[in-house]
């Protein structure tokens, strides 16, 4: 889209997005943009591969089967099955955030890419959309998340909304709406009718519903879509208007609506980009991961000889991290004590970690009991930052983190990327198919039809 485009104003953000989305094409969007969106679509398709098999996925998998929806013109990865493209959307969504492998943004507060590919995909498969078309339709939704979160972030997420979910809806819709070819008035209908339908507590992180508020964006986004297409109308606009979602999903805080920038003149996906997890667990936990295990390497520390271990990071830390003591594997995901006492504990911290028959491994257990997680007032609430000080009977060691690894800044490299890809999807595939798939994925704008690829 040319920066020459004429935007509509930020007193109407549905009409906004709608312009952006109807009018947007391949060759309007940057090509550093491009290949972030042929990145994200890898390590999406990786992670829902890995998440199809176990947990969330599996189980929603075998939930829409039991409601009659097997069957359809769109892919259930890593299951051999096909669905709607509503059904396949919502399975593989669930499956993508099933394990909390997907990649996240500072731009939305939470993790745009899950809420994107899965719908993306499925709507893509039902229409014969090229690769080209997929990725156009990718960043027509990453835009329309990051520039609905701008007004309202962070108190959003800290009023206790689940912010993938809850924005996710609407980028899955504007992404479903570009692949439906809507026109404007279309468009806008459909983001309307998604201001209807976020949903998502926080209150549920730590359990198969969290996986389920990503399937359910991406299901909602690309059912506002359709009924658009087909006439479906919604109020003009539901986002800005008095009672619409911004007042009602905002937070206490008022809106700052001069954070929204306009849309194809400002590149979000360039400048928040996306990480891309290095480990299968709460964002805000990386940071303290990173430096409690450089500690133990740089130090030559053995965890028995560990006394006490003290972690401080941001008050956004504390609200998404509130499992002390887990029972379970997606407890553990957000527990701060017992991802700081696996790397600890443990060489790495990988998939098995968070593995239920793991969570009580005695060694880990051992150093859990010696971890303390507080936060810290001065620290932005949305901050990665973490202090980790570990105390052993020879001395005490600290180490302070600003960023995770795998940042939009220091992002994995392509090797790195494709062995986190080839790891998730060999859960559900063999090394061939893993293999010819990622190549594939990897060089999306040079498919001709997405159906081919899986």
């Amino acid at each position: 889209m040319s920066s020459e485009t004429t935007h509509r104003s930020h007193e109407a953000p549905a009409a906004e997005i709608a312009s952006f989305v109807s009018n947007l094409t391949y060759d309007g969007v940057p090509a550093d943009a491009v290949r972030i969106a042929e990145r994200c679509f890898v390590d999406t398709v990786g992670v829902t591969l890995a998440g199809a098999v176990e947990g969330a996925g599996e189980t929603a998998a075998t939930a829409m089967r039991a409601t009659g929806e097997d069957g359809g013109p769109a892919s259930v990865l890593g299951r051999g099955t096909t669905a709607s493209a509503v059904g396949a959307a919502f399975v593989n969504g669930t499956a993508g955030h099933g394990l909390d492998f997907d990649d996240v943004s500072d731009g939305v507060n939470g993790h745009p890419s899950v809420t994107l590919v899965a719908p993306t995909l499925a709507v893509g498969e039902a229409v014969g959309a090229s690769g080209r078309a997929a990725l156009t339709a990718f960043v027509a939704g990453f835009e329309t998340e990051c520039y609905l979160t701008a007004p309202i972030s962070p108190d959003h997420y800290a009023a206790g909304w689940h912010a993938t979910s809850t924005i996710g809806t609407f980028g899955a819709a504007a992404a479903a709406a570009s692949l439906l070819d809507l026109d404007e008035e279309r468009t806008a209908h459909a983001i309307n009718i998604a201001a209807s339908m976020p949903a998502g507590l926080k209150r549920n992180f730590g359990t198969m519903t969290k996986p389920m508020h990503a399937g359910q964006a991406a299901r909602s986004g690309v059912t506002a879509a359709y009924l658009a297409a087909d006439g479906f109308t919604a109020d003009y606009d539901a986002i800005r208007d008095s009672k619409g979602f911004i007042e009602l999903y905002g937070g206490t805080d008022d809106p700052d609506f001069d954070a929204m920038h306009s849309l194809g003149d400002h590149w979000a996906i360039t400048e928040y980009g996306v990480g891309v997890k290095k480990y299968p667990c709460c964002y805000f936990t990386h940071t303290g991961i990173t430096a409690a295990s450089r500690l133990m390497g740089e130090h030559d520390l053995d965890a028995e000889d560990v006394v006490a271990v003290d972690v401080l990071a941001s008050r956004g830390a504390g609200d998404a991290l509130h499992n002390d003591d887990p029972d379970t594997g997606l407890k553990g995901k957000f527990s701060m004590q017992y991802s700081i006492a696996s790397a600890i504990a443990r060489d790495r911290v990988g998939l098995a970690a968070f593995d239920d028959e793991n969570v009580d491994d005695p060694a880990v257990q051992a150093v859990r009991e010696k971890v303390s997680f507080d936060t810290d007032p001065t620290v932005p609430y949305g901050s990665y930052t973490t202090t980790v000080t570990i105390e052993t009977v020879d001395g005490s060691h600290s180490k302070t983190l600003d960023e995770p690894e795998g940042t939009h800044d220091n992002p994995l490299s392509e090797a790195e990327l494709r062995e986190k890809f080839l790891m998730c999807a060999d859960r559900a595939l063999d090394r061939y198919e893993s293999e010819r798939l990622y190549e594939a994925v990897n060089d999306l704008r040079g498919c001709g039809d997405v159906s081919d690829i899986f």
